[in-house]
Protein backbone atom coordinates (compact mmCIF):
# COMPACT_ATOMS: atom_id res chain seq x y z
CA UNK A 1 0.00 0.00 0.00
CA UNK A 2 2.83 2.40 0.86
CA UNK A 3 4.45 1.40 -2.42
CA UNK A 4 1.30 2.44 -4.36
CA UNK A 5 1.00 5.75 -2.48
CA UNK A 6 4.67 6.50 -3.19
CA UNK A 7 4.14 5.75 -6.93
CA UNK A 8 1.08 8.06 -7.17
CA UNK A 9 2.90 10.90 -5.36
CA UNK A 10 5.90 10.49 -7.66
CA UNK A 11 3.68 10.70 -10.77
CA UNK A 12 1.90 13.82 -9.40
CA UNK A 13 5.27 15.42 -8.59
CA UNK A 14 6.59 14.72 -12.11
CA UNK A 15 3.46 16.24 -13.71
CA UNK A 16 3.56 19.33 -11.45
CA UNK A 17 7.28 19.79 -12.09
CA UNK A 18 6.76 19.48 -15.86
CA UNK A 19 4.01 22.11 -15.84
CA UNK A 20 6.09 24.48 -13.71
CA UNK A 21 9.12 24.05 -15.96
CA UNK A 22 7.01 24.57 -19.13
CA UNK A 23 5.63 27.84 -17.77
CA UNK A 24 9.04 29.19 -16.93
CA UNK A 25 10.50 28.34 -20.32
CA UNK A 26 7.66 29.09 -22.76
CA UNK A 27 5.47 31.57 -20.99
CA UNK A 28 1.72 31.41 -21.57
CA UNK A 29 0.36 28.90 -24.04
CA UNK A 30 0.06 30.22 -27.58
CA UNK A 31 -3.29 31.79 -28.41
CA UNK A 32 -4.91 31.01 -31.75
CA UNK A 33 -4.19 33.58 -34.47
CA UNK A 34 -6.82 35.01 -36.79
CA UNK A 35 -5.71 35.59 -40.35
CA UNK A 36 -7.37 38.40 -42.23
CA UNK A 37 -7.84 38.23 -45.97
CA UNK A 38 -5.81 40.73 -47.94
CA UNK A 39 -8.75 41.22 -50.33
CA UNK A 40 -12.11 42.82 -49.72
CA UNK A 41 -15.06 40.57 -50.42
CA UNK A 42 -17.33 43.50 -51.29
CA UNK A 43 -21.07 43.47 -50.91
CA UNK A 44 -23.93 41.52 -52.41
CA UNK A 45 -27.69 41.89 -52.29
CA UNK A 46 -30.82 40.43 -53.83
CA UNK A 47 -33.77 42.43 -55.16
CA UNK A 48 -31.62 45.54 -54.92
CA UNK A 49 -31.64 49.05 -56.32
CA UNK A 50 -28.68 51.29 -57.14
CA UNK A 51 -29.34 54.99 -57.72
CA UNK A 52 -26.58 57.22 -59.09
CA UNK A 53 -27.23 60.91 -58.53
CA UNK A 54 -25.73 63.87 -60.33
CA UNK A 55 -24.22 67.00 -58.83
CA UNK A 56 -27.72 68.47 -58.58
CA UNK A 57 -28.85 65.54 -56.41
CA UNK A 58 -31.30 64.24 -59.02
CA UNK A 59 -31.03 60.60 -60.16
CA UNK A 60 -28.89 60.13 -63.27
CA UNK A 61 -29.99 56.50 -63.48
CA UNK A 62 -31.57 53.74 -61.43
CA UNK A 63 -30.57 50.08 -61.64
CA UNK A 64 -32.91 47.41 -60.29
CA UNK A 65 -31.52 43.87 -60.23
CA UNK A 66 -32.44 40.45 -58.95
CA UNK A 67 -28.88 40.19 -57.59
CA UNK A 68 -25.99 42.62 -57.20
CA UNK A 69 -22.44 41.63 -56.30
CA UNK A 70 -19.50 43.98 -55.87
CA UNK A 71 -16.10 42.73 -57.03
CA UNK A 72 -13.76 45.34 -55.54
CA UNK A 73 -10.58 43.65 -56.79
CA UNK A 74 -11.92 44.00 -60.35
CA UNK A 75 -13.44 47.47 -59.85
CA UNK A 76 -16.91 46.24 -60.89
CA UNK A 77 -20.39 45.53 -59.68
CA UNK A 78 -22.12 42.59 -61.40
CA UNK A 79 -25.87 42.49 -61.82
CA UNK A 80 -28.38 39.83 -62.86
CA UNK A 81 -31.85 40.40 -64.35
CA UNK A 82 -31.34 44.12 -64.73
CA UNK A 83 -33.77 46.95 -65.35
CA UNK A 84 -32.21 50.35 -65.87
CA UNK A 85 -34.02 53.67 -66.10
CA UNK A 86 -32.45 57.00 -66.99
CA UNK A 87 -33.31 60.32 -68.60
CA UNK A 88 -31.58 61.84 -71.58
CA UNK A 89 -30.39 65.47 -71.66
CA UNK A 90 -33.91 66.66 -72.59
CA UNK A 91 -35.49 64.77 -69.69
CA UNK A 92 -37.01 62.02 -71.84
CA UNK A 93 -37.21 58.70 -69.94
CA UNK A 94 -35.43 55.58 -71.23
CA UNK A 95 -35.72 52.02 -69.95
CA UNK A 96 -33.33 49.13 -70.58
CA UNK A 97 -33.61 45.49 -69.54
CA UNK A 98 -31.01 42.72 -69.75
CA UNK A 99 -30.12 39.32 -68.33
CA UNK A 100 -26.80 40.62 -66.90
CA UNK A 101 -25.00 43.86 -66.34
CA UNK A 102 -21.71 45.27 -65.15
CA UNK A 103 -21.24 48.63 -63.55
CA UNK A 104 -17.83 50.21 -63.24
CA UNK A 105 -17.02 51.44 -59.75
CA UNK A 106 -16.46 54.87 -61.30
CA UNK A 107 -20.12 54.53 -62.38
CA UNK A 108 -19.73 56.10 -65.80
CA UNK A 109 -20.47 53.03 -67.95
CA UNK A 110 -23.13 50.39 -67.56
CA UNK A 111 -22.55 47.32 -69.72
CA UNK A 112 -25.68 45.26 -70.39
CA UNK A 113 -25.64 41.80 -71.95
CA UNK A 114 -28.01 38.98 -72.76
CA UNK A 115 -31.38 39.75 -74.30
CA UNK A 116 -30.95 43.54 -74.12
CA UNK A 117 -33.97 45.74 -74.85
CA UNK A 118 -33.96 49.53 -74.60
CA UNK A 119 -36.79 51.93 -75.30
CA UNK A 120 -37.40 55.65 -75.10
CA UNK A 121 -38.27 58.74 -77.06
CA UNK A 122 -35.76 60.79 -79.00
CA UNK A 123 -36.52 64.50 -78.84
CA UNK A 124 -38.27 65.71 -81.97
CA UNK A 125 -39.17 62.18 -83.10
CA UNK A 126 -42.68 60.87 -83.18
CA UNK A 127 -43.12 57.58 -81.39
CA UNK A 128 -40.88 55.44 -79.29
CA UNK A 129 -37.54 53.97 -80.34
CA UNK A 130 -37.05 50.33 -79.36
CA UNK A 131 -33.68 48.62 -79.66
CA UNK A 132 -32.90 44.91 -79.20
CA UNK A 133 -29.39 43.47 -79.20
CA UNK A 134 -27.10 41.01 -77.40
CA UNK A 135 -24.98 43.62 -75.57
CA UNK A 136 -25.02 47.35 -75.06
CA UNK A 137 -22.88 49.98 -73.35
CA UNK A 138 -24.53 53.02 -71.79
CA UNK A 139 -22.26 55.99 -71.02
CA UNK A 140 -24.28 57.87 -68.42
CA UNK A 141 -22.27 61.09 -68.41
CA UNK A 142 -22.27 61.62 -72.18
CA UNK A 143 -25.68 59.97 -72.92
CA UNK A 144 -24.19 57.70 -75.57
CA UNK A 145 -25.48 54.16 -76.15
CA UNK A 146 -23.29 51.82 -78.25
CA UNK A 147 -23.03 48.24 -79.45
CA UNK A 148 -21.02 46.38 -82.09
CA UNK A 149 -23.51 43.47 -82.12
CA UNK A 150 -26.42 42.95 -84.50
CA UNK A 151 -29.28 45.34 -83.70
CA UNK A 152 -33.00 45.22 -84.33
CA UNK A 153 -34.62 48.64 -84.06
CA UNK A 154 -38.22 49.74 -84.24
CA UNK A 155 -38.45 53.50 -84.55
CA UNK A 156 -41.78 55.26 -85.08
CA UNK A 157 -43.23 51.92 -86.18
CA UNK A 158 -40.55 51.31 -88.82
CA UNK A 159 -38.20 48.32 -88.50
CA UNK A 160 -34.47 48.72 -89.07
CA UNK A 161 -31.61 46.30 -88.57
CA UNK A 162 -27.87 46.70 -88.61
CA UNK A 163 -24.64 45.50 -87.12
CA UNK A 164 -23.49 48.08 -84.59
CA UNK A 165 -25.12 51.24 -83.34
CA UNK A 166 -24.11 54.55 -81.79
CA UNK A 167 -26.95 56.57 -80.33
CA UNK A 168 -26.01 60.03 -79.04
CA UNK A 169 -29.03 60.99 -76.96
CA UNK A 170 -27.75 64.54 -76.32
CA UNK A 171 -27.41 65.32 -80.02
CA UNK A 172 -30.54 63.32 -80.97
CA UNK A 173 -28.57 61.25 -83.45
CA UNK A 174 -28.61 57.51 -84.13
CA UNK A 175 -25.88 56.06 -86.33
CA UNK A 176 -26.24 52.51 -87.66
CA UNK A 177 -22.77 51.09 -88.30
CA UNK A 178 -22.98 48.46 -91.07
CA UNK A 179 -25.20 45.95 -92.83
CA UNK A 180 -28.17 48.33 -92.55
CA UNK A 181 -31.53 47.00 -93.69
CA UNK A 182 -34.82 48.86 -93.66
CA UNK A 183 -36.66 51.72 -95.18
CA UNK A 184 -37.04 55.00 -93.36
CA UNK A 185 -38.57 58.09 -94.93
CA UNK A 186 -40.59 60.95 -93.56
Amino acid sequence: MIYRLFAVLTIVAVIAGSLLLARQQGGAPASPTVQENSWDEGYSATEARVVQTGTDGRPMYTLDAAAIRQLPDEGQVRLTRVQMTFRDADGNPWTATADQGELEQAAQHVLLSGNVHISGTLAGASGTAQISTASLSVDIRSDIVTTKDPVQMLWSGRPLSSTGLIANLKEHRVQLESAVHGTFSQ
